[in-house]
């Protein structure tokens, strides 16, 4: 089968590789749609996405729909459209199941050996990962499951009719935002780039605002989500945030010390939290994409499988791109 793998630093290969087996408890299946996040960028341009580091070839690509090739247990009929929950679960730990160490991701360097992804001719996961898709949600649009599930964990804490504040927007940031649009909130969408502005504002947001240039309210919003990993963001973001809000912190940072004022947090009660990934979220988001189809808008370009170093250099270029995709087969 064909395959994109990356071997380390700006080193990413298509290869012909043996086709992986299901095994006990396992299904076959074939990949139609993956999309390119974030993390799939700094594993091809830094060879490592945080502290995970790439130490033997690894095939990217978490967020996916597809086909069922196989289900030996007769479960799924072959041609069954699915996408696939990316993660196993550790023992249980403290704390919710997403957080528990010992699990695994899809298309990450976090396990040894690593856990391939989904940018292939044939994927096997485990039976319980798979999701059939209901009637009238396209392959194409089902590769948001994913990160739409992110976005829906963020949400959680979002008041119904609450005034939200979505930072940065890119494909997590501005699939947030539509997500906070469908569930009825007034949404702001702040960015330093005019592309990612514009989308924003096509997908329904209320305002949008250039922060390369423009002040943001203060004491305005109910919830201001962070979604652009950038800690230096967090003053503004505190004083944007209304007396008695929620700041959370969605994009992943870097894994070091940095300095923040702390003060609006004391002085506003400002409830500061964190997010990782998701659980049962994967579920509410084919919902919701099922009964929101306008949410495919975020998709601004897709490549074949062939074209994969034009894909991830386009996904590279916030200015011109939103959400990318792969199409790995012709499902």
């Amino acid at each position: 089968m064909r395959a994109v793998r990356i071997h380390g630093t700006q080193d990413m290969r298509l290869e012909d590789v043996a086709a992986p087996e299901p095994g006990a408890g396992q299904v076959a299946i074939r990949p139609a749609y993956v999309g390119i996040c974030g993390s799939d960028l700094h594993y091809f341009s830094d060879g490592a996405a945080g502290i995970f580091r790439i130490v033997d070839p690894l095939i990217p690509g978490h967020e996916m729909s597809g086909t069922i090739e196989s289900d030996p247990a007769g479960r799924l009929d072959p041609g069954t459209p699915v996408t696939v929950h990316p993660s196993t679960w550790g023992p249980p730990s403290e704390g919710p199941r997403h957080t528990w160490p010992g699990g695994t991701f899809l298309g990450s360097a976090s396990t040894s050996p690593h856990t391939q992804g989904a940018m292939a001719e044939r994927l096997i996961v485990a039976a319980d990962q798979v999701r059939p898709l209901p009637t009238g949600l396209s392959l194409r649009t089902a590769a948001l499951v994913e990160p739409l599930a992110v976005a829906l964990h963020a949400l959680s804490v979002v008041p119904e009719g609450g005034r939200v504040l979505v930072s940065g927007s890119g494909p997590i940031g501005l699939l947030t935002a539509a997500a906070a649009r469908a569930q009825g909130a007034e949404v702001w969408c702040a960015d330093v780039r005019s592309g990612p502005l514009e989308r924003a504002r096509a997908l329904g947001a209320h305002e949008v605002v250039d922060v390369s240039g423009t002040a943001l309210p203060e004491s305005t919003f109910d919830v201001v989500l962070e979604c652009a990993g950038l800690p230096q963001t967090l003053h503004a973001l505190l004083l944007a945030c209304r007396r008695g809000g929620t700041l959370v912190q969605v994009g992943n940072v870097p894994n070091e010390d940095r300095p923040v004022n702390l003060a609006p947090i004391v002085s506003k009660e400002i409830a500061l939290r964190g997010v990782f990934r998701y659980d049962t979220e994967i579920d509410q988001a084919i919902a919701m994409l099922t009964e929101n189809p306008q949410i495919a808008a975020v998709i601004t370009h897709e490549f074949p499988l062939a074209d994969v170093h034009e894909a991830f250099a386009m996904a590279a270029d916030s200015q011109e791109s939103g959400k990318v995709i792969v199409r790995v087969s012709g499902a």
